[in-house]
């Protein structure tokens, strides 16, 4: 099955503060990552990745995935110590999405990230 999305994680990162504007009551960023051109952020509620098209980046496309859309999830990764990249599948309402992860960003961690952000009450 092709993904309708796909996106690269390259490192963990600081939650920019300018994310806060896009945030609803209640809802808190919990983590933060750097995609190839900008970031990728986990609130408690959604996925939000802001993706900057263009030459000069100006233009910013924003993606919202909440976590109730999320029906199945699937964790790849070499598990050995030349793992270059692991791979994340997410099966949602819309489609599927496909997030790859450099080396560098931990794979168990991410996996923990969605498995707290639908699994909790």
């Amino acid at each position: 099955m092709a993904a309708i999305l796909e996106w690269t994680l390259v490192s963990e990162c600081p939650v920019p503060q300018d994310v806060n504007a896009l945030l609803v009551a209640g809802e808190t960023a919990v983590a933060a990552y750097k995609t190839f051109r900008d970031t990728a952020i986990f609130t408690n509620k959604r996925l939000i990745v802001r993706d900057a098209q263009g030459l000069t980046g100006k233009k910013v496309e924003i993606y919202s995935l909440p976590y109730s859309s999320i029906n199945m999830w699937s964790t790849e990764n070499a598990g050995g110590l030349l793992d270059f990249n692991a791979e994340v599948e997410l099966w949602t309402r819309a489609g599927h999405i496909k997030v790859k992860l450099q080396r560098g960003v931990d794979v168990r961690k991410f996996d923990l990230l969605i498995a707290n952000a639908l699994l909790r009450d």
